[in-house]
């Protein structure tokens, strides 16, 4: 299965406080955290939740 990575935008602005990432089989073994946008406010800013 897939992993799933919970991700929190650090924007202080921004009301969106996690979201979950989904990934499909297909994706780069150096797609990272730091390769994504928060879908909220666009920012880059953003920190994986280690659970």
């Amino acid at each position: 299965m897939p992993p799933t990575t919970e991700v929190t935008c650090l924007d202080d602005d921004c009301f969106l406080d996690m979201f979950e990432n989904h990934y499909t089989y297909d994706v780069p073994d150096d797609h990272s955290v730091p390769d994504l946008v928060c879908p909220a406010c666009g920012g880059t800013e953003l920190d994986e939740i280690e659970l």
